[in-house]
C-alpha cells in the first residue's frame, strides 16, 4: 500500500532574478498480510428430533455474531504484536527493540495510585501524539476499565442523530473488549483514530466463502455449514515484515503478535494508534 510522505523543508525567499530551489516528493511502502480463516459446525438429524428445533438454522443466525467476536481477537493480536517487544543480538549485546515505544504510555510501574488510569493518565497518553492528538476519536477498554471509570463518574452517555446511544470518555467513542491485554493487574487500553486500521475482504481465484455438506451414512446424518474469510485488518503506518511466518497460505494469530513482524513506516504523528497500560486501584 504505497503513501507519499508529508511535505517538509521552508519556504524560501523570493528574490528577483533568484530561482526556486524544487524539492522532492517521497513515498514509502505500507505492508499488509492476508488473512484466511475458516470455520465448519456441524448438526445431526438426530439431535433435531430431540430439540424439536433446526440445530443448523440456529447456527445459521449466529454465524455473524461469531465472526466479529473473531475479528476483534485478530485485531488485538496484531496490537499485541505493533505495541510489542522483542530482543535483538545474543547475549551481553542484546538489546530490547519496542517499534511504537513513542506511542505507548505505561503508568502500571508507577506507586500507588499514580499507577491507575485516571483523566490526568489519560491526557498525557494523548499528549503522545502532541498536536495531532486530536485525531484520537476512540477508546478500546477491558469492561473492568470502564466499571472503574464509571463509579467515577467519568463515563458520559451521549445519544446521536438516530437516538442510538453510546458511552465516551473525554469525548471519545468507549468500544468495551475483555480481549484487551490484562496481566498481573495492568490493563492495556488503546486509544484510535478515524482510519486507523484498514479493513477488506477479498476473493482469491477459487475462493467459496460459504459451503452446505452433508454426510449421509453416519447415524442419522450430518450437515455441515463451512465458513471462510479471506481479508486484510491492518494498523495502517506499520507494515507487515513477514520475519517470523510458518505458512505461505496464512499468518496466524500468534505470528500476528509476534513485533518482530511489525516495522513502522509513518511518520510518528500520523500513526493514530496509542496503546496505555495502567492499574485500576
Amino acid at each position: 500500500m504505497p503513501f507519499f510522505e508529508d511535505l517538509t523543508g521552508d519556504s524560501e525567499n523570493v528574490v528577483e532574478g533568484a530561482d526556486l530551489t524544487a524539492a522532492k516528493i517521497t513515498s514509502k511502502k505500507d505492508v499488509s498480510t492476508t488473512i484466511r480463516r475458516a470455520k465448519a459446525w456441524s448438526a445431526t438429524d438426530l439431535s433435531a428430533a430431540l430439540a424439536g428445533k433446526d440445530p443448523m438454522a440456529a447456527i445459521g443466525s449466529l454465524v455473524a455474531g461469531f465472526w466479529a467476536r473473531d475479528m476483534q481477537k485478530e485485531l488485538i493480536n496484531e496490537l499485541n504484536g505493533v505495541f510489542g517487544s522483542y530482543t535483538e543480538g545474543e547475549g551481553a549485546s542484546a538489546t530490547t527493540v519496542t517499534p511504537l515505544e513513542d506511542h505507548i504510555l505505561d503508568i502500571s510501574g508507577e506507586t500507588g495510585s499514580a499507577a491507575n488510569i485516571s483523566a490526568s493518565a489519560f491526557i498525557d497518553a494523548c499528549q503522545l501524539l502532541g498536536d495531532a492528538q486530536g485525531q484520537l476519536t476512540a477508546v478500546a477498554m477491558h469492561s473492568a476499565t470502564k466499571a472503574y471509570l464509571k463509579k467515577q463518574n467519568l463515563i458520559q452517555t451521549e445519544r446521536d442523530s438516530t437516538s442510538v446511544e453510546f458511552d465516551t470518555y473525554q469525548g471519545r467513542r468507549v468500544i468495551v473488549d475483555d480481549g484487551c491485554p490484562v496481566a498481573e493487574g495492568v490493563y492495556t487500553t488503546y486509544l484510535f483514530g478515524n482510519g486507523a486500521i484498514a479493513y477488506g475482504n477479498g476473493a482469491p481465484v477459487g475462493f467459496v466463502p460459504t459451503e452446505l455438506d452433508r454426510e449421509k451414512r453416519k447415524g442419522s446424518g450430518v450437515d455441515y455449514l463451512i465458513n471462510r474469510k479471506t481479508f486484510i485488518l491492518h494498523p495502517r503506518g506499520i507494515k507487515f515484515t513477514n520475519l517470523v511466518r510458518a505458512n505461505t497460505e496464512t499468518v496466524s494469530r500468534t505470528e500476528l503478535a509476534n513485533a518482530k513482524n511489525w516495522e513502522r513506516v509513518y511518520e510518528p504523528k500520523a500513526i493514530r494508534m496509542v496503546c496505555f497500560k495502567h492499574k485500576l486501584g
